[in-house]
């Protein structure tokens, strides 16, 4: 399948036509059937932190682990919650509590030396959902760290041959949600053993329409 922004601009104005008129920002999702692929090896195992060029309608909520002075600088940088070290202590073992916050936020970021206790602690519930927290250095600039996590999405392929993945919201700009569609392409595009040529069919899909194909 080539990259073509023409092809996708025409299966996004579709799309958007099919997903009626709801109440709601619906999400745009790209779906692509990945052929000639051995789901048994690395390869059939992807999993990419992608950043998009344009935030999506529903920006990922940003959770961030940290002490002292960064975890100060992480609320003044208006993550969505910060935990402290007392706070992972607190919720060693709690089950519920760690089930719910590993749901209640899209991306986790963590000072690099709480890692450790954050892998023990909070590794089972963030480990088999895909999102491990990202390990930043203390010195790090946590605004511009939080602001590219806002507009990152995870293309994963697990146990079946498709990819699904977010692009944005029917809210955006056709050519915005062209461009993080692009993106998208252009990362699997390197990753997948022939490139594009392993994907069979691709489609996009509002939350509530019909998927529309992506006329090569």
């Amino acid at each position: 399948m080539p990259l073509d922004n023409k092809t996708i601009s025409e299966a996004v104005k579709q799309a958007k036509i099919k997903s009626g008129d709801k109440k709601f920002n619906q999400t745009v999702d790209l779906i692509l059937d990945i052929m000639e692929i051995d789901m048994k090896s690395p390869e059939g195992k992807i999993q990419e932190v992608v950043e998009l060029p344009h935030v999506t309608g529903k920006p990922n909520k940003v959770c961030v682990i940290a002490s002292g002075e960064f975890a100060m600088k992480a609320k003044n940088a208006n993550a969505d919650y910060v935990i402290e070290r007392a706070d992972l202590d607190a919720l060693n073992g709690k089950k519920k509590e760690l089930r719910k916050l590993a749901e209640s936020y899209d991306v986790f970021i963590s000072e690099a030396p709480l890692m450790p206790l954050v892998g023990r602690i909070l590794g089972p519930v963030l480990g088999p959902r895909g999102k491990m927290p990202v390990p930043v250095p203390p010195t790090a600039d946590i605004v511009s760290i939080i602001n590219k996590h806002r507009k990152t999405v995870v293309v994963r392929m697990r146990n079946q041959p498709i990819i699904q993945v977010s692009v944005g919201s029917v809210q955006m700009k056709d050519e915005d949600l062209v461009d993080n569609t692009m993106t998208v392409l252009r990362v699997l595009d390197g990753k997948l053993k022939r490139g594009l040529k392993n994907v069979k069919y691709a489609f996009i899909k509002t939350s509530m329409g019909e998927p529309v194909k992506i006329k090569p």
